[in-house]
């Protein structure tokens, strides 16, 4: 039996209410319904508010980590570069390719090549250097008994006991030009004819072309700046001042462009040439402040047996630097990512080629920066940017074993191995970009590379092509050098001075001449060079300067 409710239910009675009345009720419930269904609505949007608001914070949240991990990154990378070695060498390289392997690859290669090509022999390993150069100049020192000693003795004999090495200090000494002049009496009149003065390149100087050789070897070979040569000048007898130095040398300038212009027209007249530029400061330029970047660009290449290293000063970076040098220039142009190469290769239907080297160098600055950084352990996990230089190493010790090979040799074997191998990293980098965190340098390393990718496979088209700008760069290294020495430019000319000076340098070097006893050759005959044939002859292929010996400098 079911008991009643303890609390009866009330419940409303309406039978008895009027019409107007029941609408009234109506009104008050539907007034009723109508306050909760906003206090719902108010509700709602408060949690929407705070979830919008959880989800703002943990996106600020994720952002804020982000920015972490890439300063951290960057922290990383500032402390491997100021306190690790700069070796490209690495814990994981040993363990990320068989070398071994591979060389027996190349050589199985090899053996498949026609009869006709002959293999060419691996160089000697490099003998060590017993005593001195048989070129260097010997003198004969005696050490000889007194009569005394030697009283009685059946015989005397010398044998050499030790060479020495001495240096002979420079000095400076003065050259009086005296002119021989024969006077010839004629019909009643004196007629004189003096002797042949030799053709100064500067004409009124009171240097001589050994002197002006001297300095221009000394600045922008060894990286002397004008005030120690003052000094060093000052203490072997005579003060020659900076300012009259760097006058000779913006002169000379002028003197030496004929020549620089035909080292240009040969280079271009080439069929593969590498192109890098960097920065000069130079503080009186038009139009631009001290502090603003300007530029030294570099061309290096040339026929065959004939290479040719041209520095070019500009205050602009723009693409219309490289067209204006590589006007008449229709070859294969290797250089880094810069896209104000796009532009001449477009316009003069150059092919164009990438440098590894640049590459590379993103994906050692993200192992750098990368957790551990230079001081990884040896069992320590192997980051992206390790097995992406695990890769790259691969290629360069292709590279390494095919070094002494013909171009025929070495076009087969990059096809044979390396483009394979290209294809195989180029797989793995699309796989894995998209798995790095945006910003941080292994993202920007691959994207990089994937980015320049046609560029970069380039060298495999031809056996004769280099898989890095390296030649360029390592021409680039003696004005890095000089330029932390000198650390700027006064003048645009004397910018272009620089340029001019530094392209004979390296020009003579890459043909294997002593840079000093080049530039001095020139200079004593350049005077007289106004015809094309006597300008060709001052080429630094032409010249009857010898090699230069790794023993022996040469001078004069």
């Amino acid at each position: 039996m079911k008991k009643a409710p303890s609390t009866p239910i009330n419940t409303s009675d309406y039978s008895g209410l009027s019409t107007a009345e029941l609408l009234a009720v109506i009104g008050d419930f539907q007034q009723q319904l109508a306050q909760k269904e906003q206090a719902l609505q108010s509700r709602d949007e408060a949690i929407q508010s705070l979830d919008h608001s959880l989800q703002s914070q943990h996106k600020a949240i994720q952002q804020r980590d982000h920015y972490i991990a890439l300063l951290e990154e960057q922290l990383r990378l500032k402390k491997a570069q100021q306190f690790a070695a700069s070796s490209e060498k690495h814990t994981h390289q040993i363990h990320l390719f068989d070398e071994a392997e591979m060389e027996a690859e190349i050589e199985a290669l090899l053996e498949q090549l026609p009869e006709d090509i002959a293999p060419v022999e691996p160089k000697a390993a490099k003998k060590r250097q017993r005593g001195f150069s048989g070129k260097l100049v010997r003198e004969r020192i005696e050490l000889t008994l007194s009569e005394e000693e030697k009283a009685g003795a059946s015989k005397t004999f010398f044998t050499k006991v030790k060479e020495e090495l001495q240096f002979i200090p420079a000095q400076l000494k003065v050259l009086e030009i005296w002119q021989e002049k024969a006077v010839f009496e004629r019909d009643g009149s004196e007629t004189i004819i003096a002797a042949k003065r030799p053709v100064h390149p500067l004409g009124k100087c009171i240097a001589t072309t050994s002197l002006l050789a001297y300095i221009i070897t000394s600045k922008y070979a060894d990286g002397l700046p004008l005030y120690r040569l003052e000094q060093m000048l000052k203490r072997l007898g005579h003060e020659v001042g900076r300012t009259s130095m760097a006058h000779w040398i913006i002169r000379l300038e002028d003197v030496f462009r004929p020549l620089i212009n035909l080292l240009r027209e040969v280079q271009n007249s080439s069929h593969y040439l590498q192109a890098d530029e960097t920065r000069i400061q130079v503080l009186k330029e038009d139009g631009k402040s001290t502090q603003s970047d300007k530029w030294m660009w570099i061309t290096r290449g040339g026929p065959p047996g004939q290479p040719s290293v041209l520095f070019e000063y500009d205050p602009s970076r723009a693409g219309s630097v490289p067209v204006r040098l590589l006007d008449d220039f229709a070859g294969i142009l290797q250089a880094d990512g810069y896209s104000g190469y796009g532009r001449v290769c477009r316009e003069n239907n150059i092919t164009r080629i990438g440098c590894w080297d640049h590459a590379r160098r993103k994906f050692i600055e993200a192992s750098k920066a990368a957790p551990g950084g230079a001081k990884k352990a040896k069992k320590s996990k192997i980051s992206k940017a390790d097995i992406a230089l695990g890769y790259i190493r691969k290629l360069y010790a292709i590279e390494r074993e095919a070094r002494d090979r013909s171009d025929t040799e070495k076009y087969k074997v990059r096809q044979a191995l390396s483009l394979p191998l290209l294809e195989t990293f180029k797989t793995w980098l699309e796989k894995q970009v998209g798995k790095v965190m945006k910003g941080s340098l292994t993202r920007i390393a691959m994207e990089y590379t994937l980015n320049q990718w046609p560029y970069l496979t380039g060298y495999c088209e031809h056996g004769y092509l280099h898989i890095s700008n390296v030649l360029a760069e390592n021409a680039i290294r003696p004005f890095a050098v000089g330029r932390r020495a000198w650390l700027f430019a006064d003048t645009t000319r004397g910018a272009r001075a620089s340029a001019t000076c530094y392209s004979l340098i390296e020009t003579a070097k890459a043909n294997q001449l002593e840079p000093s006893a080049y530039i001095h050759y020139v200079l004593d005959r350049i005077g007289e060079a106004d015809t094309l044939e006597k300008l060709e002859a001052l080429l630094p292929w032409n010249v009857p300067l010898k090699p230069v010996s790794k023993n022996l400098a040469q001078y004069g």
